[in-house]
C-alpha cells in the first residue's frame, strides 16, 4: 500500500508526501508542467534521503536534473562526461512528448545552398 493518505495516488514512484513536497520545492518558477513532471521523476529516482538545502550534493543533483531536462526538451548539449552521467541517472524514465531535433552535426549543408 502507498503511504501519504488521500493524495497518494498522485505521488510518483510510491514516494511519501514529504518526499514529493521536497521535490516540488525544487521546481523552477517558469518550468512547464510537462518538463517538470519528468525532471521531478529524475530527482526522485536519484535521491535516497533528501540532501540538506544548499549542500553540494543537492546542487549536483539539481544541476544534473537540469542538464538532462535541457538535453531532452531543449536539445542542449554538454561535455561528454556530464552527458554520460545525466543519461545514466535518467535510465528508465519514459519521456513522452519530447521534441525530435536534427542536430547541427547531422545537417548536410554546403555554403552554396540557397
Amino acid at each position: 500500500a502507498r503511504r501519504g493518505g488521500a493524495g497518494a495516488a498522485a505521488e510518483p514512484l510510491g514516494r511519501t508526501a514529504e518526499e514529493v513536497a521536497w521535490a516540488e520545492a525544487l521546481r523552477g518558477a517558469c518550468e512547464p508542467e510537462h518538463h517538470w513532471r519528468h525532471r521531478r521523476e529524475f530527482l526522485l529516482r536519484n535521491v535516497g534521503a533528501p540532501p540538506a538545502a544548499g549542500s553540494a550534493e543537492l546542487q549536483r543533483l539539481v544541476s544534473l536534473s537540469m542538464v538532462w531536462a535541457n538535453h531532452v526538451f531543449l536539445g542542449c548539449r554538454y561535455p561528454p562526461q556530464v552527458m554520460e552521467k545525466a543519461l545514466e541517472m535518467a535510465d528508465g524514465i519514459q519521456v513522452t512528448g519530447a521534441p525530435v531535433r536534427t542536430t547541427r552535426d547531422e545537417l548536410k549543408w554546403s555554403p552554396h545552398q540557397t
